[in-house]
Parts: structure tokens; C-alpha cells; sequence
């Protein structure tokens, strides 16, 4: 069974940072596409970033683009997103996904002004 447990989030001011991290047990990660979404109270779940299993270079949400940075350790079966520069907009319980067919139970991140 997989599993995905995200850890990392908190409750920041508006310009800190956070990095949340995103364990895969279960499954050898290498060979899978990982990614990150995220979603805010009465919003829909929106895509955040993106890393195929090449580990090409990820795919972010335009809102995000140039404040947070995916990366992955396939050694620790790891992903990771450093998340700068944080505003209120990014508040939201953060998800990381396998394929997008395994998801984990999310981590909030919850950013004040």
C-alpha cells in the first residue's frame, strides 16, 4: 500500500519562508511523476507544481512561478517544496501526489499579514 505523508507546514508571516516535505512509502518513487497542490477554504483543489520521473525541470502554477522551487531525492523516496516569499494568497492545506492516482492527507500552511 502507499502511502504519502506531507510534513512542513505551520503558520508564518506574510514574506517568510517554509519547505514542506513529502515522504512516499511503499512504492520506489523513481519512475513516478510527483506533484504538489494545494487547497484554500472554498476554493477547488488547484495545481501548484510538477516533476516528472526524469526529473526534468518542474512545472509551477503561474501564481507560484519564481517563489517556490520542487525538487525530489529519489534516494529518500522524497519531494520537496521550498516555498518563499509567502503570502495570504498561498494559505491552504498543501497535498502531494503520487500520479495523481495517490494523495496524501495534506499539511497546512496558514501565512498572516
Amino acid at each position: 500500500q502507499v502511502q504519502l505523508v506531507e510534513t512542513g507546514g505551520g503558520l508564518v508571516e506574510a514574506g517568510e519562508s517554509l519547505r514542506l516535505s513529502c515522504v512516499v512509502a511503499g512504492q520506489d518513487i523513481t519512475s513516478n511523476n510527483l506533484a504538489w497542490f494545494r487547497q484554500a477554504p472554498g476554493k477547488e483543489r488547484e495545481f501548484v507544481a510538477a516533476i516528472g520521473w526524469a526529473a526534468a525541470i518542474p512545472s509551477y502554477a503561474d501564481s507560484v512561478k519564481g517563489r517556490f522551487t520542487l525538487s525530489r531525492d529519489n534516494a529518500k523516496n522524497t519531494v520537496y517544496l521550498q516555498m518563499n516569499s509567502l503570502n495570504p494568497e498561498d494559505t491552504a492545506v498543501y497535498y502531494c501526489t503520487l500520479d495523481r492516482r495517490c494523495w496524501g492527507q495534506g499539511t497546512q500552511v496558514t501565512v498572516s499579514s
